[in-house]
């Protein structure tokens, strides 16, 4: 009976056990299924290479370099005990310039966790030697390293990216999903010990196309090392240069300072990661006044060879001067010797509304939309309905706007097409450019004539002037508003231009803030940055002087 009894239990457990095994495969086994994943599956995501920025000749300007994340389990690693103070660990603090108690810290705060990042974009050597020593919970994952072979010299335009390799600024912000391209994925299962025992899922990653600038590597250094040059010499806050291509309206180099080196940031102040060209936006000055010019002779308010009145005289009570002395001046001369009394005659002779119209078809007060991240519209107030006399003066030399260095190189490239608006363009286009006529080729001709002068003897910009060459450019300087809140602050100095003036091919602007050296004018500031810049381009891009008759070569005959 007692041997019944015994088998009845043994029985009854059987059964028990058999009917919870039953109730767990029936009933539980997803749930139970997913605990086991959980331990066991990993889903790995598998990065592709940024694309590549190039140059229009296909000069690298950024670059992706294979890297390694080293990557902790500090769940695995306490459970097996293992020993941190061993001389391998020691050695993996070494090369990654590690105190090792900061490494059993982040172990010990973070105890239940099983990924942490304990090193991101690591050399692939470096890597390659902590895998080597086999220490437990510590692994490396596959990651790229963004190089910028230009340093600094293209910094503020190509910009920056992050820790995730998303971009922070500059082309590499604005061209974000284009440049990603998309990741992989491999989903693994792991056994106790951590070693992969088996790949369930993988999905290739698919590498992005390659982007190539409108950017000139060569013009792009003269641009940096000519604009660094002039802010240090004049002790100016920062300074830029934008040159475009009249006839398609690429921009072949964009640079300003103060820079920073965007393959080591790390300590580098926030207000210097920006590109001054697109991102500050200032009062134009007396580079605007080709524009009013044009539109006094497009409506018939002056002639080429009417003569202005240019006493000073006062608008609101408010005296309107110039920094010379002329009783009376040509439109030439109202253009060389920059002349406030007399734009603003002819400004106050047209409707209100029309200057700020005339501004926004050449690009002033709007964003470029080029995709190069952070970019400022600047201001202009093409919808105000009532203007007083006095705010209708300044504003035809240049202030009551805020305009980017960027959109006055697109103005300048408009005149240089003679009167053609063409969007700009940061990447490389196959030309022609069809654009959009916003001023008759008779007028801008006649006006783009009348700033040779200004690079001539008399002229305010002779300091800019390219030996060979005929300028029409136009220099410019405008007072900043001080904490005041009056104009105190210090000046904007400008020279804006384009050449050859016979045949414009390029368009060439120069800004320089706040300069406390002694000179304050744009003609002593930014002419001077403007000529040496404007020689190197031309005499790069081939093209010939047209100042003087070429002396033709021919062979002797034999």
């Amino acid at each position: 009976m007692r041997f019944g009894w015994v088998c009845a239990g043994i029985l009854v457990c059987f059964l028990l056990l058999v009917f919870r095994v039953g109730y767990l495969q029936l009933m539980e086994n997803q749930q139970l299924a997913e605990q086991a994943a959980q331990r066991s599956i990993r889903t790995q995501v598998v990065p592709t290479n940024r694309a590549m920025i190039t140059d229009r000749n296909d000069a690298p300007l950024a670059v992706s370099v294979s890297s390694k994340d080293i990557v902790l389990d500090p769940k695995h690693i306490l459970d097996t005990n293992t020993d941190t103070r061993d001389e391998r660990w020691q050695s993996m603090a070494n090369v990654l310039q590690v105190p090792l108690s900061d490494i059993q810290h982040l172990i010990q705060s973070n105890a239940r966790r099983r990924f942490v990042y304990l090193a991101r974009k690591v050399e692939d050597g470096n890597a390659d030697y902590i895998r080597k020593l086999h220490l437990t919970g510590v692994s490396t994952e596959q990651d790229f390293s963004r190089f910028y072979p230009m340093g600094q010299d293209a910094a503020g335009l190509i910009g920056i990216v992050g820790q995730d390799n998303q971009g922070l600024e500059g082309i590499e912000l604005g061209f974000n999903s284009l440049l990603q391209g998309k990741s992989g994925l491999r989903v693994y299962q792991k056994d106790g010990s951590g070693a992969v025992i088996s790949v369930i899922k993988r999905v290739d990653p698919v590498p992005p196309p390659n982007v190539t600038l409108s950017i000139d590597k060569f013009i792009q250094y003269v641009l940096f090392s000519k604009i660094r040059d002039s802010v240090l010499a004049n002790q100016a806050d920062s300074g830029c240069a934008v040159v475009v291509k009249v006839n398609t309206g690429e921009i072949l180099g964009m640079a300003s300072y103060p820079s920073f080196n965007p393959n080591n940031y790390g300590n580098t102040p926030a207000k210097n990661i920006h590109n001054v060209c697109s991102s500050d936006s200032f009062e134009p000055g007396s580079t605007i006044k080709p524009v009013v010019v044009m539109v006094g002779l497009d409506h018939n308010i002056i002639q080429p060879d009417t003569v202005l009145d240019t006493t000073p005289y006062r608008v609101n009570g408010h005296l309107i001067k110039d920094v010379g002395h002329w009783s009376k001046l040509t439109i030439t001369g109202v253009l060389q010797k920059s002349s406030d009394i007399a734009v603003s005659h002819i400004a106050l002779a047209m409707p209100a509304s029309t200057l700020p119209a005339v501004y926004r078809s050449f690009g002033l007060g709007r964003p470029t939309t080029l995709g190069i991240g952070n970019e400022s519209s600047g201001y202009l107030p093409t919808h105000r309905v009532r203007w007083a006399d006095i705010e209708r003066a300044t504003f035809s030399f240049g202030y009551g706007l805020r305009v980017t260095p960027l959109q006055m190189a697109r103005e300048y490239a408009t005149i240089g097409s003679f009167g053609v608006y063409r969007p700009l363009s940061i990447t490389k286009v196959t030309p022609p450019v069809v654009g959009q006529r916003i001023m008759p080729e008779n007028v801008v001709k006649t006006v783009v004539h009348m700033m040779e002068s200004d690079a001539l003897p008399g002229g305010s910009g002779l300091s800019a002037a390219v030996p060979g060459y005929r300028l029409a450019i136009k220099t410019g300087t405008a007072e900043k508003i001080g904490p005041s809140g009056k104009y105190d602050g210090g000046y904007i100095n400008y020279t804006a231009g384009v050449a050859p003036a016979s045949n414009p091919q390029v368009a060439l602007v120069v800004m320089v803030n706040n300069p406390k050296a002694g000179k304050h004018f744009g003609g002593s500031v930014a002419g001077p940055t403007f000529g040496k810049i404007m020689a190197q381009v031309l005499e790069h891009m081939n093209i010939l002087p047209d100042a003087q008759p070429l002396k033709v070569m021919t062979a002797a005959k034999s």
